[in-house]
């Protein structure tokens, strides 16, 4: 058992992003890790890190009167507590990083920073793209430095019923997962299932652009075909009663879903944003097209329907760099091996 106490705060939307935050924290309690959480009322994931350990919510506002007031309930907690890891999930999570020289002080990003201003205390910077780390050497960032990627959940997946899903058996399906907003691109995955006769899409999730997205489907023509599901707890029960998953994202540093998708057995098929563009390799594991390239799009995934084996080849080869690249043992060991960095002296410092 490890014994090691973690104080995380984190203040991110709902989101990919934020299951990834939970799946880590039962990792490390699975590890025997004490854990404490800072994070923003209200959040759908909160009953399931409630027991793991004691939560303060907290919006943590810049120009809010609440914002002195928990920034002097956590140096307190820390001093009291005494954590060995204090590990902030995004650069505004970092604001709250007290100069506390017992603990490991790090951020872990998801997302490339516009700046280092909050990174003063830290230690150390886990960016889970090589793309994010080179923009925080270029931002001028000199102290300790690890790319450390995600692992998609360990479940025992339950494909939905398409019954459930009031879609036909035999439909060509297209699914697509995250956030309703303007980056994640879904236009373009609307637009590409109404150029593929006779396809049928699910759109997992929630967000500011759904109403535009449900205008969108109507003005197409395919809104009998298309089910908006809001946000689920499982979205890959959904995901892998589908025929095909999709990505169209215009910015994504990472693309958890993508490693989702492979867990399910559904073959993927994203545009070259920059996580997906990372890690993904071309025609073996995936198809890429362009960024909002409907058409692009609409060609990969028509191949996958038409083109005989490609999509359990995908999917097999998917599930193989899931298993020997996104695995969650190799991630929380190379956690582990950063947090004991403190134990055999201190990190370099910026």
């Amino acid at each position: 058992m490890s014994g090691r106490k973690i104080l995380h705060m984190h203040f991110g939307k709902e989101g990919g992003a934020e299951r990834f935050f939970v799946n880590l924290v039962q990792a490390f309690d699975e590890r025997g890790m004490e854990q404490r959480f800072i994070v923003r009322p209200g959040r759908i994931w909160r009953d399931e890190i409630a027991a793991i350990g004691p939560i303060t919510e907290n919006h943590y506002r810049r120009l809010s009167l609440t914002t002195p007031i928990l920034t002097w309930q956590t140096h307190r907690m820390i001093r009291r507590w005494q954590p060995d890891v204090i590990m902030a999930w995004m650069s505004r999570s970092s604001r709250l990083i007290p100069d506390y020289a017992p603990a490991m002080k790090l951020t872990r990003l998801g997302d490339y920073p516009r700046h280092l201003r909050h990174f003063r205390h830290n230690d150390a910077i886990v960016a889970n793209t090589p793309g994010i780390a080179e923009k925080c050497r270029r931002l001028g960032w000199t102290g300790e430095l690890r790319v450390i990627s995600n692992f998609a959940r360990e479940v025992t997946v339950a494909p939905v019923s398409r019954a459930g899903m009031t879609t036909p058996e035999d439909a060509f399906v297209i699914a697509g997962a995250g956030r309703f907003v303007r980056r994640k691109g879904f236009e373009t995955l609307v637009e590409a299932a109404a150029k593929i006769p006779g396809a049928w899409l699910w759109l997992i999730g929630e967000g500011e652009e759904r109403a535009a997205l449900e205008a969108l489907v109507e003005r197409l023509g395919i809104a009998a075909r298309t089910r908006f599901t809001g946000w689920v707890e499982e979205p890959m029960n959904i995901i892998a009663s589908a025929s095909v998953f999709a990505m169209p994202s215009r910015h994504e540093p990472l693309g958890n879903v993508i490693l989702e998708a492979w867990q399910t057995g559904v073959p993927a098929v994203s545009t070259r944003s920059e996580g997906p563009s990372w890690f993904i390799r071309e025609d073996e594991d995936a198809l890429l097209c362009e960024i909002g390239d409907a058409e692009g799009m609409a060609a990969a995934i028509t191949r996958i329907r038409d083109e005989a084996g490609l999509g359990a080849r995908l999917a097999e080869a998917g599930r193989r760099r899931l298993d020997a690249e996104f695995a969650k043992g190799p991630v929380v060991d190379a956690y582990e091996e950063l947090f004991d960095m403190k134990k055999r002296g201190q990190p370099p410092r910026r």
